[in-house]
């Protein structure tokens, strides 16, 4: 039982020492827990409003999968930025489930997630971003197209931005009801036949897909999507695959492009 203590407040001692924190949600709107992860800049000025990244997991992830391939401590530290790595519960796909009412993941990031860190913490609403691997740039875009007026802007690596690549797979059916494969209701709620939310907004998005990737063709086609409704969109194809070799390498490149969002 000592023993048990000694190592939790050792855990927290490190927490608290590396300026980071765990914070678990028990929502109505989730079927269990929700932890997410903070991870706050050395040096901080408390005064000080600090641009902030949101990075949401993939399939079958958790909150800690962002800080196993690239050392989120780091990233926070180099760039000065809060980053949020919230729990996706495995297979959510960040959306609000037409078939299950305890999956209704988006209610609970606008409603209780995102209001919370807003409080908590020194974010700077006006540079705030999202973005995500797999699942999670699908979910990452689909939040941001939502609520546009909540970021800065989003990106996504990997992403499932259509959810017809996902048919008898990840998760997906069940969330969906199992719908037929001909059912609109895949293209319903995925990203890219949603994308055209953004024509006419001064955003700009930033998507990447590696050339041996299975989401690797949806991402080309939103791509020219995006070109043909004249939406600001940086789209980075790449030698690849869907591994975290992959996004270690990816997600360098979307940092900086928020960094030049920010030094606008």
């Amino acid at each position: 039982m000592i023993k048990l203590i000694l190592t939790f407040l050792s855990f927290v001692f490190f927490l608290s020492a590396s300026a980071q924190k765990q914070i678990v949600f028990n929502s109505k709107n989730l079927p269990q827990a929700d932890t997410t992860w903070v991870f706050m800049p050395k040096n901080l000025n408390k005064k000080d409003k600090v641009p902030t990244v949101i990075l949401l997991h993939g399939w079958s992830g958790n909150y800690r999968q962002w800080n196993n391939i690239m050392d989120a401590q780091k990233y926070a530290d180099d760039y000065g930025y809060i980053l949020i790595c919230p729990d996706g519960l495995f297979k959510s796909w960040y959306l609000n489930s037409p078939a299950k009412a305890d999956w209704q993941y988006e209610s609970f990031f606008f409603d209780e997630l995102l209001p919370k860190i807003k409080k908590d913490y020194p974010v700077d609403t006006a540079n705030l971003f999202i973005t995500g691997l797999s699942m999670g740039g699908h979910g990452a875009l689909w939040l941001f197209l939502k609520h546009p007026e909540a970021f800065r802007s989003a990106g996504s690596t990997s992403g499932g931005i259509n959810l017809r690549d996902a048919i008898g797979k990840f998760g997906v059916p069940e969330l969906l009801g199992n719908p037929d494969k001909d059912s609109g209701i895949w293209l319903k709620y995925s990203v890219i036949a949603n994308i055209d939310k953004l024509a006419g907004l001064k955003k700009e998005i930033i998507f990447d897909c590696g050339a041996d990737d299975f989401f690797y063709q949806s991402n080309n086609a939103m791509k020219k999507k995006c070109d043909s409704l004249k939406i600001s969109a940086t789209y980075i194809s790449q030698p690849g695959s869907h591994n975290a070799a992959y996004w270690k390498k990816s997600i360098k490149k979307q940092f900086e492009f928020f960094s030049k969002q920010v030094s606008k």
